[in-house]
């Protein structure tokens, strides 16, 4: 058997698995963009620019291979990567030079991602501030300065203290100051716990205060919950379709002798579950980050207490270098998550996809091989959106142009262009899908060059991702149009 043999046969083995199930027409594709010392952005520290340039050509790439959702980090550990009042933009954001205009990461990071057909969803660290060391860096601008009476201090790492409702205030005004000044598709919260090891966790006077009649456990996993609810609230109030999520630990809670030791609900007192249930949130990214009997039945657990909601397994692909885990470990947890109809999959993170880590991403670009639309959230409004009409399509340039009009969908509103060789369309079928996720009623792209015929059809959907009836199609051959 020759080498180019083998090599084929085996990339048919590993990929397998990538084919058993057909991709859906609407998934979520999620990446965490860790900013946080500059994990995956900013690398460069000096020149805005550069770091302008770096953003763009990870979202290049994350178009490229069809993603449709950045996790972006926004607020780190007491540092935030958007102008703020509140606290201090990060030090790994280069300095705007005299005369220059101030650069907002967030700001930046969600046109470019529009530009892209992607969402944006500010990534919230929730409680953690970081160690101590840090802490002093920040000096005067650290909120332990400036709300000392919110802080606890444990085991040489500061954090906001959930026990406190002062605390759900401060929380709170950094959630307004998100949603009311940026277009964003989405907040996520992350470390929406207490910290591990909470035996000394020094929150006895908060107990003694407010705790009454609760277990301590039970009362903190009611503090959690209240700011959970008073945030989904006030958001709601304001812009209903804003998704609110958070990353809850892979585990909810032990399921027999299998996973006890650390779980959501038991150890950090996370009961997100519950947060579901109470409607409280639109979805949850949970994260994943384990192998076999501690990964496959925790998956069942969560699609089990869904609520009929988004859940999104979030995939430890960084845990291919720390653990040394294979390629095919990621795969088959892809793969078990389509077959069992999750929502979709996030990835840990950025740079460890799209640096090809053990082949990772030449996998993904056969699993998400077609574009996908985002699944609705019905709950908050299942009204369908009026069809675009009028499509024309018209070859420009080597490139084939589409154009549409809109009636009254909406102002903010994403457009699906479609392409079929006949008119027995059926939109759920991925491989009829061109695009997704577009902000301006207009497509270009490279042209076929065959002597075939194709259909164009295109759909709107609102912001809560409820797609319309097609619009009448446009045909095109070549550089004939008939509209």
């Amino acid at each position: 058997m020759n080498r180019t043999c083998l090599l084929l046969i085996v990339f048919l083995l590993v990929t397998m698995g990538v084919f058993s199930v057909n991709p859906p027409a609407s998934e979520v594709r999620a990446v965490w963009l860790t900013t946080n010392y500059g994990l995956d952005w900013p690398r460069n520290k000096i020149s805005q620019e550069v770091q302008k340039r770096e953003l763009i050509d990870i979202l290049d790439n994350l178009q490229k291979h069809n993603f449709n959702t950045v996790i972006f980090q926004v607020r780190a550990r007491g540092e935030m990567f958007y102008d703020s009042k509140i606290e201090p933009m990060a030090s790994v954001i280069a300095p705007s030079g005299y005369g220059n205009p101030k650069f907002d990461p967030l700001a930046f990071a969600i046109e470019e991602c529009h530009k892209r057909g992607m969402e944006l969803h500010a990534w919230i660290v929730t409680y953690p501030l970081g160690l101590d060391k840090h802490v002093r860096s920040l000096g005067a601008k650290s909120v332990t300065k400036k709300n000392p009476s919110i802080t606890r201090k444990y085991r040489g790492e500061w954090f906001l203290d959930p026990g406190n409702p002062k605390t759900d205030d401060y929380l709170l005004s950094i959630v307004k100051e998100i949603v009311l000044n940026y277009d964003i598709d989405g907040i996520h919260f992350d470390y929406i716990r207490y910290p591990d090891n909470t035996g000394k966790f020094p929150d006895a006077g908060m107990y003694r205060l407010y705790g009454k009649g609760k277990t301590l456990y039970q009362w903190r996993r009611d503090n959690i919950t209240r700011f959970v609810t008073k945030a989904y609230d006030w958001v709601k109030s304001q812009k209903k379709w804003v998704q609110v999520s958070s990353a809850p630990l892979g585990r909810y809670r032990a399921l027999g002798n299998t996973g006890a030791g650390w779980t959501a609900l038991e150890t950090v007192f996370q009961d997100a579950a519950t947060w579901l249930k109470m409607g409280k949130h639109d979805a949850l990214y949970p994260m994943m980050y384990y192998k076999d009997h501690l990964f496959y039945p925790f998956v069942d657990d969560w699609l089990e207490n869904g609520n009929k909601r988004i859940i999104v397994p979030g995939l430890g692909t960084y845990q291919m270098i720390e653990l040394g885990w294979s390629r095919q470990d990621i795969v088959d947890q892809m793969d078990y998550t389509r077959k069992n109809e999750s929502a979709g999959q996030a990835y840990f993170r950025t740079d460890n996809v799209l640096s090809n880590t053990k082949g990772i991403l030449n996998t993904l670009d056969q699993y998400y091989r077609y574009p996908a639309k985002l699944p609705a959230m019905t709950w908050l409004s299942d009204e369908i959106p009026e069809a675009p009409y009028d499509l024309t399509a018209e070859s420009i340039n080597g490139k084939l142009l589409l154009n549409w009009k809109i009636g009254d969908a909406g102002a903010r509103v994403t457009y699906n262009v479609y392409r079929s060789e006949s008119e027995d369309f059926d939109v759920h079928k991925a491989e009829n899908i061109l695009a997704t996720g577009l902000r301006k009623p207009f497509f270009e792209y490279a042209a076929s060059v065959d002597e075939k015929g194709y259909y164009y059809y295109v759909t709107v959907s609102d912001s809560y991702h409820n797609e319309s009836e097609i619009c009448c199609p446009a045909f095109f051959v070549h550089s004939e149009t008939v509209k």
